[in-house]
């Protein structure tokens, strides 16, 4: 792969007759990036996440390379890509949007092809509202029932009482097999298919290698999950009858481990495609950023500084400089008391830079993203590069008007 002066000299020149803020995605490194992702999984089916694209000709670009599947973030995302011709959508996070589960009751195309996220009885109780005394047909004689997936807890915990310690993040409420179990028993008993289960191990899958205690956390996380899912499934297929036909688990950073774990049989990826600043500090791959947005320099406030225009794309999460914009620009970097603003992005140039690779004003300066596809909720349209030309300009999901939060 190229330097990084070389991939800015080339997507400046691509980019060249274009204002700013301007976003692109380099395809040859997106298209290394899938292929690498799914060599990473070595067999073992991965689902694209739609969250870190946020492109739906990239998602149908990362399908095209052998992707299986989709694992939306929202149930009207979910509704939208089925009508665009997407199948297999996974919904990732539970729903309580009423709206869109009556749409799904009422179209026989979309409860095939989507599986909802459930963790409570609760959402059980919302899906089968929807549906309706005559079970949800509503018109749709040969339609089958809704299929839901059952989110698990796979965060590590240590110690006993109240001096345990929670090291993950905190999703589902479902965490040992009878409770599991108990929740799917209910769906069945309300006309529900339990078509799988999820296992996302964020403080694996989510958590740069920044240390030995990190990796340790890691190690001691996928032995204690690995376990208590072998005993999760055997007390599901006994509680519905039959095995689960999807057992989901890991993400970018944890495609290795969580493909290879007992029971998977398949991962899920998006980050990966765009390799963001934050996944940056992980040893189990090499992280080839793919997506970048360009800011124009509009002055020069003092001697070793430039301001550029607008930036201020910050990610979500816990505040702090982690969650900033990278640049990519070599021999820059975010002034401390600033950041990245709204309006102006104040940058300090290293010491030692030569002359020639200073930026001056009219000059383009290139950022990465601390996440992948947030940073295309800022963009209406994403240029795709090739080399130094531009070989299609596709709207994102902004772009085709669509915000699922």
């Amino acid at each position: 792969m190229s330097s990084a002066a070389d991939t800015v000299a080339r997507l400046s020149a691509a980019t060249s007759g274009l204002p700013a803020p301007v976003a692109v995605v380099d395809l040859d490194v997106f298209d290394a990036n899938a292929l690498d992702l799914l060599k990473r999984a070595d067999g073992v089916p991965v689902r694209v996440a739609s969250k870190s694209v946020r492109v739906r000709s990239l998602v149908d670009r990362a399908v095209g390379h052998g992707f299986a599947g989709v694992m939306a973030y929202s149930l009207r995302e979910a509704l939208w890509l089925v009508s665009r011709g997407v199948r297999d959508v996974l919904v990732g996070y539970p729903t309580v949007d009423r709206q869109a589960l009556a749409t799904l009751a009422a179209d026989a195309t979309a409860r095939a092809e989507i599986t909802l996220m459930v963790d409570d009885v609760a959402h059980l109780g919302l899906i089968a509202d929807a549906e309706g005394p005559a079970g949800g047909v509503r018109g749709t004689a040969d339609a089958g029932p809704v299929q839901v997936c059952l989110d698990v807890d796979c965060s590590l915990r240590v110690g006993a009482g109240a001096l345990t310690a929670h090291l993950g993040v905190r999703r589902s409420p479902l965490r040992e097999p009878g409770d599991v179990a108990a929740l799917a028993t209910v769906a069945q008993a309300k006309g529900l298919s339990v078509r799988g289960l999820m296992f996302y191990e964020a403080q694996v899958a989510g958590l740069p290698d920044t240390s030995p205690a990190v990796r340790l956390v890691k190690r001691l996380s996928m032995r204690e999950v690995n376990e208590r899912r072998v005993r999760i499934l055997a007390a599901v297929r006994d509680a519905v009858g039959q095995e689960v036909v999807l057992v989901n688990a890991g993400g970018t950073g944890s495609i290795e481990v969580s493909g290879g774990a007992p029971g998977v049989n398949e991962v899920t990826a998006g980050s990966g495609l765009y390799a963001p600043g934050l996944f940056d500090g992980y040893r189990s791959f090499q992280a080839r950023p793919a997506a970048f947005f360009g800011l124009d320099v509009v002055r020069e406030p003092a001697p070793g500084w430039v301001t550029a225009f607008s930036g201020g794309y910050a990610a979500s999460g816990k505040a702090g400089a982690a969650r900033l914009p990278r640049p990519f620009t070599p021999g820059y970097a975010l002034s401390g008391p600033e950041g990245a603003g709204e309006v102006q992005t104040p940058l300090r140039v290293a010491r030692g830079l030569s002359p020639d690779g200073r930026l001056h004003t009219g000059d383009r300066v290139w950022l990465r993203h601390a996440k992948a596809g947030e940073m295309l909720e800022r963009f209406d349209r994403v240029h795709l590069v090739s080399g130094t030309e531009i070989v299609e300009t596709v709207p994102t999901y902004r772009g085709e008007g669509k915000n699922f939060g």
